[in-house]
């Protein structure tokens, strides 16, 4: 016997949850359901992202709508686009058997008209977004007067998003003997003052503790320095070779300069914020339902609403301004009962946070340590391994494998084994062993010491310079003319600081002895370069971007946020390039770094966790953001001119 029949819903509505493949339900279902269908009360209903709570308020709200009336009988409001249309989506479906039933959705992006008009042809069920909402009911395009339903989903997120205006005067635009059930994750003071305010002796279900986060997400932090952040969450997903995941940041501009990162780095990545249009967020959405995205980058605000299986991994790259927001990231994960996992990226300054979100989700964080290059290497050949071995034959190679056969003539099993990984892994090794580990480092520097101190080879070093602005030098010329000079790629030279006469930079320690060796005397145009280590090693001087770059430009100058869809090399955002089994590379490093995933060829069919590109490869070292200018912190916004043309800075093409 189903579940579902002994919480008391009709006929038509078992026949939907059977063909939805329903057989128990979630425990906020179990609890909500019975209390709305046996008496007409307001509710309020505490739990996760992801518990089911859309069937726990649409199978009652159906049950109880008279069909045969068309008038506007119910509104669901819910903060985004993107979950407006899943709610109604997931209405439609549960209604399907439900005849005279009709759900219509209203949002921004759209028709408004179109959407009065469906509203008018006769619409029991509107899920709406506020904003659009307040709209219709503006102009005269809706009226809810006579509703006698209100659900507010989601609610804790619509007050974040500064919704609290438009939800105070849309429901006052209801009647007062019309039951409101109110739904949310959390509990905060402006909920509480909505339910005060607009419900009456309401009923109460909390699935968990209030806040709680759920049990089948485990949560983890890793520490490490400001500028290894991006490092770090890449050597994360390299740890993860199966990774299927939402990587949260703060702003729409961090969002999109991460998620291009990552494309060009290898990695099967797309942005998703605001600044998107709705057919390429839709687009967006359907290659990450479809998997061919592993890790979709997005704001807090247009993560609203993804609802995708099997997401393995929720990644922090930047804890939520408010602390509170943690949980509705979390629960893109774990859900439906599998388990999922929740990674924050802090940095040492950030470290008091961890414990503020624990007393909130009353769980406790795991720390852990950034996986050095040997652990990586170790997990990807085993994953290259076990690939190899799960992969299907294709039995059209076997016409080519007489002339296979005499090529490896000769080879033992064991000789050919090695042969065939180190086509795929060489250049993997060969990436990581040049990496220093970044376990050791937990946060910034705290303290200056007046002694020289040990350079490393992983350390960053800061140098003095006696050329500066008196030279004809901005500081993206002279990182120019150091890059050239040292032969350097486009990220060892960093935190560059142009003063008049004198100049600062850094480098990793590995480069030390070259700058020290080809820049001390140097003889520009006459005048005898000198170099010195400095004790000073920036950190407070000069904050860097995501890229390594000194200088408060993004993106070669290009406004932040902006989708990188219309680009020669074609759809960026959503269609990553294939390519051969291997870690992504700093894009300075290219040529020798290998990429992720795949088989021996980078022309390969589009497979499960990464699909295949339209955009051409890049040269190795060159990056498209190199070609314009950037501008370095507190310039103006004249663009800053150039000493070397761009052919200068880039290596050719490896045949």
């Amino acid at each position: 016997m189903n579940k579902f029949e002994q919480l008391g819903l009709n006929e038509s509505l078992l026949l939907a949850i059977k063909d939805l493949g329903f057989e128990n339900p979630s425990e906020v279902q179990e609890k909500a359901i019975p209390v709305l269908l046996e008496k007409n009360t307001d509710l309020v209903a505490l739990a996760q992202t992801g518990t089911g709570k859309t069937a726990a308020f649409g199978f009652p709200l159906i049950q109880k709508i008279d069909a045969e009336d068309r008038s506007t009988q119910a509104l669901i409001l819910s903060p985004t686009r993107e979950l407006c249309l899943q709610i109604t989506n997931e209405i439609k479906q549960y209604s399907k058997y439900v005849k005279g039933i009709n759900t219509v959705a209203v949002y921004g992006g759209a028709s408004i008209t179109e959407q009065a008009r469906d509203i008018k042809r006769g619409a029991q069920i509107i899920v709406a977004t506020p904003g659009r909402m307040q709209d219709m009911i503006n102009r005269g395009l809706v009226n809810i007067k006579n509703i006698n339903f209100c659900i507010l989903d989601e609610a804790d997120e619509m007050l974040n998003m500064g919704f609290y205006e438009d939800i105070v005067s849309i429901l006052s635009d209801t009647p007062d003997e019309k039951n409101t059930w109110l739904f949310s994750a959390t509990m905060p003071a402006e909920v509480a003052r909505i339910a005060k305010k607009f419900m009456h002796d309401p009923a109460e279900v909390t699935v968990g503790s209030k806040n709680s986060g759920s049990a089948t997400v485990s949560h983890e932090f890793y520490c490490v320095n400001a500028r290894d952040r991006y490092e770090a969450l890449k050597r994360l997903a390299d740890a993860n070779p199966d990774i299927f995941s939402v990587v949260f940041c703060r702003t729409k501009r961090d969002t999109q300069a991460v998620a291009e990162k990552l494309i060009e780095d290898g990695y099967s990545a797309a942005a998703l914020h605001g600044d998107l249009s709705q057919a390429q967020r839709d687009g967006v959405m359907k290659s990450f339902r479809g998997r061919q995205i592993q890790m979709l980058v997005a704001t807090d605000v247009a993560a609203r609403g993804i609802d995708v299986d099997n997401i393995t991994h929720v990644v922090n790259y930047q804890l939520p301004d408010e602390i509170e927001t943690y949980n509705h990231r979390s629960g893109r994960t774990g859900r439906a009962g599998k388990l999922g996992t929740s990674i924050v990226i802090i940095t040492k300054s950030e470290l008091r946070k961890i414990s503020s979100i624990e007393r909130i989700i009353q769980q406790k964080f795991e720390e852990k340590t950034i996986p050095s290059g040997i652990e990586i290497c170790e997990i990807q050949l085993l994953h290259l391994a076990n690939k190899i071995k799960d992969t299907e034959v294709d039995h059209e190679i076997d016409n080519y494998l007489p002339a296979i056969n005499e090529v490896l003539d000769g080879l033992t099993k064991e000789e050919l084994i090695k042969k065939m990984v180190s086509v795929e892994f060489n250049r993997f090794i060969n990436y990581y062993k040049k990496k220093r580990d970044l376990s050791g480092e937990k946060g910034e520097r705290s303290e200056r010491s007046s002694e020289p101190r040990e350079i490393r080879a992983g350390d960053p070093v800061r140098y003095f310079v006696n050329i500066g602005s008196r030279d004809d030098f901005d500081w993206m010329q002279l990182k120019d003319f150091l890059k050239e000079t040292l032969d350097l790629g486009r990220d060892d030279v960093f935190k560059v600081d142009v003063k008049e006469g004198f100049s600062f930079f850094n480098t990793d320690g590995e480069h030390t002895d070259k700058v020290m060796s080809v820049l001390n005397g140097f003889d520009l145009n006459g005048r005898r370069i000198n170099v010195e280590i400095s004790k000073n090693d920036g950190g407070s001087r000069e904050r860097r971007d995501h890229n390594g770059r000194s200088g408060g430009g993004f993106g070669g100058g290009r406004s932040g946020g902006g989708f990188r869809g219309d680009r020669n090399s074609g759809d960026r955002s959503s269609a990553p390039r294939s390519g051969s089994f291997g870690p992504r590379t700093d894009r300075n490093e290219r040529s020798s770094a290998p990429r992720r995933e795949g088989g021996f060829s980078s022309d390969r069919p589009a497979r499960e966790g990464g699909f295949k590109s339209a955009a051409p490869r890049r040269e190795p070292g060159s990056s498209q953001r190199e070609s314009a200018p950037r501008r370095s912190e507190g310039s103006s916004d004249r663009p800053a001119s150039r000493s070397f043309d761009d052919a200068k800075t880039r290596r050719p093409r490896r045949s």
